[in-house]
Order: C-alpha cells, then structure tokens, then sequence
C-alpha cells in the first residue's frame, strides 16, 4: 500500500477510534471513585451497582438512538455528537452535589458511549481496505484500553489530593473529550454513506486517496451495485427475517458473550475485589492501573494477529487462556490463597487472555458481517445486547461477590467462557481478507 494512503487511513482512523478511547476512559474512570463516592453518597451494594451501571443504561439508550442519525446526518456528525455529550458528562458529573444529579450526567456520558461504540467501529470499517480492516478496526479496541490505561492512571495520581479526588479523576475526562471533537472536523465522512446519500463524486475522491485512484473508480462500482440492490434503508423486520438470523446471532452472541465472561465486573470492580482480600484503598487503585497497563499490552498482540492468523483462530486460543485463568481465580478463592500479588497476576493472565482475543475480535466481527443496508440496525441490536448484559452483570456484581463469594462468582464466568468457546468452535466463520460485499455475499444471500 502507497506510504501516503496508508498514513490517510491510518489518520482517519486515528481520529475515529478516539471516540473509542473516550468509550474506555468513560466507563473506567469510574472504578477509581468507588472507593470515595460510596461513603459520600453512603451507598449500599445494590445503589453502588445501579450508581456504577448507571452509565451502561445510557449506553443502551445511546446505541439505540445511534443508527438514525447516523444513516441521516452522517458518521461523522453523530460521533461530533457523541463528543459534545462526553463533555457535559465530564462537567456535570464532577460537580455533581447528590447522587441523583450524579446519575444525570452518568446517563448523558453513557449516551455518548452507546454512539462512540457503534459508529466508530462502523466508520472505521467502512474507510478501510479490506486487507487493513481487521488491523484498523483493532483501533477502536486498542483506543478502548487506552482510555481504560489512562483512566486507571489517572485515577492513581489522583488518588491522594484529598476529600474531592473523585471529582477530578471525572473532570479530566473532558480533555480528550475536547480533542475528539476538535479532531473530527479534519475527518472525511463514511464513502459508503455518501454513495447511499447520493454523493458518489465526493466518495470517489476519498475512496481515491484511501485506495489509489485506479482501484477507488473498481471500489466505487462495487459499492454502488450493493447499494442499488438495495431499495430501500432496510427495516428491522430484515433484521430478523430468517436469512438474517444466522448472523445476527453471531453478532448477538459475541457481544453478549464478550461481557457475561466477566471482562469488565473485573475492570469497573478492581478496586472493590482487592479490597474484598484485605487492599487499601490507594493500593487497590494502584493495582488496577497495572491491570490497565496488561490490557493495553495484549490488545497490541490482537492488532498484529487478527489479519494475519484470523479471527477465529484468535478466539479459540484467547478464550482457552480464559477458562484456564478463571479457573486459577476460582481455585485460589476457594484455597484462600488470595495474599500479596498472587490474584494481580491471575487476574493479569485472564486480562492477557481476553484483550488479545475476545475484546478485540468482538469489534472487527460485529463491524464486518453485517449488509450495508442494514449495518447500523443489525450492529444497533447486538450493541444493545452487549450493553444490556454488561448493565445487568454490573448492576449486580457487587452482591454476587459479597453473597456468594469469589469462588462462584469467577467460576460463573468461566462455565460463560466454556459456552463461547463451544460457539466459536462450531458457529463462528472465518471472515478475514474478504471485502464486506463478499462478505455480505457469504453470510446473509447464503445460510450459514
């Protein structure tokens, strides 16, 4: 690939996995004030659950909400959307005085991330090459566990500037808000969304500098006779018409799968579980920043892979780790053999597990397989799923760890990591390499 398209790519790409970055700093920021916000709200393990999860119901609401817009106005302008909406939340949630305002501005940050997680993988998706997509598409991934890293980190250095500490581990949160949206004004739009709009010259300038002038007059053919096929925006009636079926569960079951396995009881609940074995507060937050530094190291090794040794093969490894490194975790609970660094490193090979597996290869698939027609519904689904299960499991984890303990709370998640592997071994495709029209060609004009 030319130097310089590929810089292009990598630059709009960039920019719209930053909305990715926002989704895991948002979501993150949150484990560090735990600690504070429940003496200052005095909150009991079910308000801390709803307050921690608050944000994921605003997600819901935000994917739900997303897929008009973004087939009216544009990817582009929804994710600008998106950014304003981090600010507010940023603002209002960090000057919040009672624990109902605080939830507001929670809710307002989780519309911003229902938007962000499923426009920019799908924007990513649509500028990129289908030999790059897998890779381009890991960038919402790996811009998710920087934000995660930063908000982990971030959280750390904050910890000890006294009785408002958690108002400015939220508070920073405006920063890259800030730059998203600046950024996203040197952005171009979708060129799929174009030529479904009509604008086919303006897509062809851009599918020229992403593609080279030569193959971006081939791409554009392509997916203009996608679209002409196409009558109308599609329904969700389609969705879920029995050609649809089959893969729209494997959207739903991946991302419902990727979160009931237990990836992020563990990222919003750290400092809680380290504190559960005896942790001070300030080391509880330390340790996470560590789990955040893994989960950013591993996400690297799914960006190198995921093109290069597919996405199942990706799957199957990273979910056995999973299982493996659950089963550690239940085993050293049950034996009480949680002291020093020991469940830091079990819970660091679980983390090593998932985010160069499953937290990555999720995106790319759910961002590929669907139609043009009827990407933006179809993704809208298996997000509200994903969300949903993430809601429900966050909502609750605080009282099935202190109800049943750590030994059937992460042997829940292993027998969840058993069922996805068991799914990806029989259900799942192969989709690497091939463009989202042949892929389109592949999984809904042809039952699996």
């Amino acid at each position: 690939m030319n130097p310089a398209r590929k810089n292009y790519v990598l630059l709009i790409s960039s920019i719209a996995a930053l909305g990715g970055l926002l989704f895991g700093f948002d979501t993150a920021v949150i484990s560090g004030t735990t600690p504070f916000i429940k003496p200052y709200f005095s909150l009991d393990d079910f308000w801390l659950g709803w307050t921690v999860s608050s944000l994921l119901f605003g997600c819901i609401i935000g994917v739900i909400s997303a897929g008009k817009p973004g087939d009216i106005f544009g990817r582009k302008k929804t994710l600008m959307a998106a950014a304003f909406l981090f600010i507010v939340s940023a603002a209002g949630s960090a000057l919040a005085s009672s624990l109902v305002v605080f939830i507001i501005y929670r809710i307002i940050g989780g519309l911003g991330v229902g938007i962000a997680s499923m426009l920019s993988p799908m924007y990513i998706s649509e500028i990129s090459p289908a030999a790059q997509r897998g890779r381009l598409v890991s960038f919402n991934q790996l811009a998710i566990v920087i934000g995660i890293l930063l908000a982990f980190v971030s959280n750390a250095l904050l910890v000890d500037t006294g009785e408002n500490n958690w108002r400015w581990m939220l508070a920073v949160m405006g920063m890259p808000a800030l730059l998203f949206l600046v950024s996203l004004f040197f952005a171009p739009e979708s060129p799929r969304w174009l030529v479904q709009k009509g604008f086919s010259e303006q897509a062809l300038v851009i599918l020229g500098k992403i593609n080279g002038s030569s193959a971006a007059g081939e791409e554009l053919k392509t997916i203009e006779a996608s679209i002409a096929e196409e009558k109308d925006s599609g329904s969700f009636g389609e969705v879920f018409s029995p050609s649809m079926r089959p893969v729209l569960l494997i959207g739903v079951f991946l991302c419902v799968f990727s979160q009931i396995t237990g990836i992020n009881s563990i990222m919003y609940y750290a400092p809680v579980i380290f504190q559960s074995i005896g942790a001070g507060a300030g080391n509880a937050v330390f340790q996470t920043a560590i789990i955040g530094g893994g989960n950013l190291i591993f996400t690297f090794v799914a960006i190198a892979l995921v093109d290069r040794l597919g996405r199942k093969p990706l799957l199957i490894g990273g979910v056995t780790g999973m299982i493996v490194s659950l089963t550690s975790i239940a085993a050293a609970f049950y034996m009480k053999r949680t002291e020093g660094y020991i469940l830091l490193v079990l819970i660091l090979m679980y983390i090593a597990s998932f985010s160069a597996s499953v937290g990555a290869v999720t995106w790319v698939i759910v961002s590929e397989i669907f139609p043009n027609k009827l990407r933006s519904k179809a993704m809208s689904v298996s997000i509200v799923s994903l969300w949903l299960s993430n809601f429900a499991l966050i909502l609750v984890f605080p009282m099935m760890l202190n109800r049943l303990g750590g030994v059937t709370s992460f042997l829940f998640f292993d027998v969840m990591c058993v069922l996805l592997l068991l799914f990806v071994l029989i259900k799942l495709p192969e989709t690497k390499g091939k463009s989202l029209e042949e892929l389109e060609s592949m999984l809904v004009r042809k039952k699996l």
